[in-house]
């Protein structure tokens, strides 16, 4: 995907041709996005701009799952997801965004963290 956030290429409202003064950066490349599912852990590292890095979830097994009533705080399996309002095809295939409702071995739990970007899912217990 060659797709720039920046519009380097084109044509000015003449018709003449635009030539773009620099060359894409690789922060502004587009991506596909990371989209987190069920399964054995495999985490994505890529580095982004001002010489950082994200950590990107491919495939993940389990959840830290907060209890807000006990204070507490449960490393849990995740079983399936059950409902995702980013995407009705996503809550479809499993995958996992922030905002998503998953089921634990807890019980349900709401995804706070955004797996794509981070690298790990926080939840929140639901209250049942």
């Amino acid at each position: 995907m060659k797709k720039s956030i920046e519009n380097l290429y084109g044509r000015k409202y003449t018709g003449g041709r635009k030539i773009p003064m620099r060359s894409r950066r690789k922060s502004e490349i587009d991506r596909y996005p990371n989209e987190a599912v069920i399964g054995n852990d495999v985490q994505v590292t890529r580095r982004v701009r001002g010489d950082n890095s994200k950590t990107a979830l491919k495939t993940v097994e389990f959840a830290n799952v907060s209890n807000v009533e006990e204070n507490k705080t449960t490393k849990s399996k995740i079983l399936r997801v059950i409902k995702n309002t980013a995407n009705k095809d996503y809550e479809r295939r499993g995958v996992i965004t922030k905002g998503t409702v998953i089921e634990t071995e807890l019980g349900l739990a709401r995804v706070i963290s955004r797996p794509g970007q981070v690298g790990v899912i926080n939840a929140v217990q639901l209250k049942k």
